[in-house]
């Protein structure tokens, strides 16, 4: 085993990272590509080329660091390279979690030789954050415009100089939605002014109308907005020869015949060669809102989405499809998920469930990650507000998450384990009692009422250990364990994934505990790999 790890230290070194995240593919390595292009929970995607790049960002809600960017040369292959936000203001209310809240539907784009991003907290306003490059470092947060419920930002540089904020309103905080305005911006696009024009109300015809995208083209001003709801809406576009309107609007994207609901909220992106792209995610339940790519062109000066397989001048979403005409070919890449903890960083896809503390874990250059044991609830049973969760993405429909860890426990009641976290959660708890260590399956629910079981433990006879989860259709997950990574013995009952807070379920590790000392333990994770 030592020697393994050696060859993957080695590997790191090089920066030739061995990729046991290959268990999704939308390549299919003949000049095609199958959707999703990424299944995995990067909701409310946009995104913008600058030169032979494209660049993703995605809501991130409560989970730091937030506004995940993301790389592609051709479209289809992603790499998460960074986040734009490290902590999120303010910060006396993002040190606690805060599930479904925070970073909503943000955009990006790239003006004046830099990138803006312009986010929406629904509690407290939109922001904005630029950088000179994609990578960062990016600014610290500004409040453009202060105020409950604004939420869904996307900006426009006029040709005139003049610049403009189109954005949507929260019921939830606003008591008004689906309603789209516009208003006008200072040159710096620093300060959205208070003189916002209704563009169209929805209620009539267009649902629940939202997560707007600006555009100029030939003339014409473009409000590119989703409407009928997450999960069972369609794509509409308004256009407009005068940035107040009035505004014609068109259906231009729907789920028609196909298996592929809510296709909608996304960016239109064109390549170097000139052809136009629309990203955009459908809602999977507990898999989140997974990444989709549709074939686009203009018509008339309306655009057209996918295939219109039915003929009634509305297009449906595409399966496989041709990859866009960028001039080259590319290699197979996808978003990080298996991390051996070699290098002396964290791995990227991971993230906290609150602005992470100094003292919850690092990593380290000898090969694990180190983790301590934090109090951080004062109820185990409400392992959902702990902050110290530090959790990733399903990476795909079906998987198995495997980790080696070693526990080394100072207290009684201190706890590791892997965990799948949403709505409803479940875990493998290896709890130290009295110098003796249990493992056992916890279940639970924090939707409305608290509630969690647990099954019988078992007596742990080594502090090195392997704990696995297989993730298969439909999000059941099936828990084992191991002391040699050879033979697994399951444990606990079988557990049905569920989606989170306005984000999908997400898998990864922890270590708490139910005391405050001045030397908690600690829990050695070695690797954690996705495989199929």
């Amino acid at each position: 085993m030592k020697n393994f790890k050696a060859l993957f230290f080695l590997l790191a070194v090089f920066s030739i990272q061995p990729n046991f995240a290959q268990v999704w593919i939308p390549d299919n390595g003949d000049g095609t590509y199958t959707n999703p292009i990424i299944h995995a929970d990067y909701s409310d995607p946009d995104a913008v080329r600058v030169g032979d790049d494209f660049y993703m960002t995605a809501s991130s809600f409560n989970c730091i660091p937030g506004l995940p960017i993301l790389h592609s040369k051709d479209l289809v292959n992603w790499k998460i390279i960074s986040y734009a936000l490290a902590k999120q203001p303010p910060f006396e209310t993002y040190d606690k979690v805060q599930h479904g809240n925070g970073v909503w539907a943000p955009s990006i784009t790239f003006h004046n030789n830099e990138f803006y991003i312009y986010y929406p907290d629904p509690d407290f306003g939109i922001y904005m954050i630029k950088s000179k490059k994609a990578e960062g470092p990016w600014s610290e947060p500004l409040l453009v415009k202060a105020g409950l419920g604004l939420i869904d930002p996307s900006p426009l540089w006029d040709d005139d100089g003049k610049v403009y904020l189109v954005h949507a309103f929260a019921g939830s905080r606003a008591q008004i939605k689906s309603l789209l305005v516009i208003c006008t911006m200072n040159t710096e696009g620093t300060v959205a002014n208070n003189d916002e024009v209704m563009i169209i109300d929805g209620h009539e015809s267009e649902g629940t109308i939202e997560g707007p995208k600006f555009y100029k083209r030939n003339n014409y001003y473009y409000v590119f907005a989703p409407a009928g709801g997450v999960s069972t809406g369609w794509q509409t576009i308004l256009r407009s020869k005068n940035v107040w309107g009035p505004y014609e609007k068109k259906k231009v994207l729907e789920q028609g015949k196909t298996s592929i609901n809510g296709p909608h909220q996304g960016a239109w992106v064109q390549t170097q060669t000139g052809e136009d792209w629309f990203i955009h995610f459908q809602d999977k339940g507990a898999y989140g809102r997974i990444v989709h790519l549709q074939p686009m062109k203009w018509e008339n000066d309306w655009p057209v989405m996918g295939r219109d397989l039915d003929k009634n001048g509305i297009g449906e979403p595409v399966t496989t499809f041709k990859k866009p005409n960028v001039g080259k070919k590319y290699p197979i890449e996808n978003p990080a998920a298996s991390d051996e903890f070699n290098l002396p960083a964290l791995g990227l896809q991971w993230q906290w469930q609150a602005n992470s503390r100094i003292h919850w874990g690092f990593p380290t250059s000898s090969g694990y990650l180190n983790l301590f044991c934090i109090n951080s609830s004062k109820d185990e049973k409400r392992i959902f507000e702990a902050p110290n969760l530090l959790l990733q993405k399903f990476p795909a429909e079906e998987f198995t998450a495997t980790t080696k860890l070693t526990f080394n426990a100072r207290l009684d009641g201190e706890t590791t384990g892997l965990m799948i976290m949403g709505l409803d959660y479940s875990y493998l708890c290896l709890k130290n009692n009295n110098g003796k260590l249990y493992l056992n399956q916890k279940t639970g629910t924090f939707d409305k009422t608290v509630s969690e079981t647990e099954t019988k433990a078992v007596l742990v006879e080594n502090n090195t250990i392997y704990l696995r989860v297989k993730v298969k259709k439909g999000g059941i997950c099936s828990f084992s364990y191991s002391s040699d990574d050879v033979k697994y013995q399951p444990i606990g009952i079988d557990f049905t994934a569920k989606e989170g807070k306005w984000i999908g379920a997400k898998l990864g590790l922890f270590a708490l505990s139910q005391k405050v000392t001045n030397d908690s333990g600690n829990v050695a994770v070695d690797w954690f790999r996705i495989t199929k």
